[in-house]
């Protein structure tokens, strides 16, 4: 397996990988108009412009084929991390969330993440860590569970 940052020529394999896993697995706890806003935001462009305002992503390969993603924004949001139906349940999301966190804490993150979880994500990030800091938000049609983790030292 081949963790490494991605960049444009990646857009569509990054979009080809999330979208399925969105329909999947996130569009049934959204309204109709919050499904149709996140899987949009999911498309190609959208990555693309992702990647130009400065989140940094990472891709984990196997075999030449696109197994895992994690997105950061702003040094310190856990945007986007997903992993192949086919790769779940072997670490690769912790592999991935901990090379983030990584990244982010060598540019400068002083040990505070955030990440708004998908309902049936909630209890991966609270296994890294995370805690609620609220209870479950729904915002345009999407729920999601606001919660952050903070590295002691």
């Amino acid at each position: 397996m081949i963790i490494r940052k991605a960049d444009l020529d990646d857009i569509d394999a990054i979009s080809q990988l999330i979208t399925p896993l969105v329909i999947k697995y996130i569009l049934p706890t959204c309204s109709k108009e919050g499904g149709l806003l996140i899987l949009n935001s999911m498309a190609p462009n959208c990555i693309s412009n992702y990647l130009d305002a400065g989140y940094e992503y990472h891709l984990a390969e196997l075999n030449s084929e696109l197994i895992g993603v994690v997105g950061m924004k702003g040094n310190a949001h856990l945007y986007h991390l997903f992993v192949a139906d086919s790769q779940q349940g072997k670490g690769l999301s912790r592999t991935l969330w901990e090379l983030a966190r990584d990244v982010c804490l060598a540019h400068g993150n002083e040990g505070k993440f955030t990440v708004n979880s998908a309902l049936n994500a909630t209890d991966v990030y609270l296994k890294f860590g995370f805690v609620p800091v609220s209870g479950v938000r729904e915002r345009t049609g999407i729920k999601v569970m606001p919660m952050e983790l903070i590295l002691r030292h």
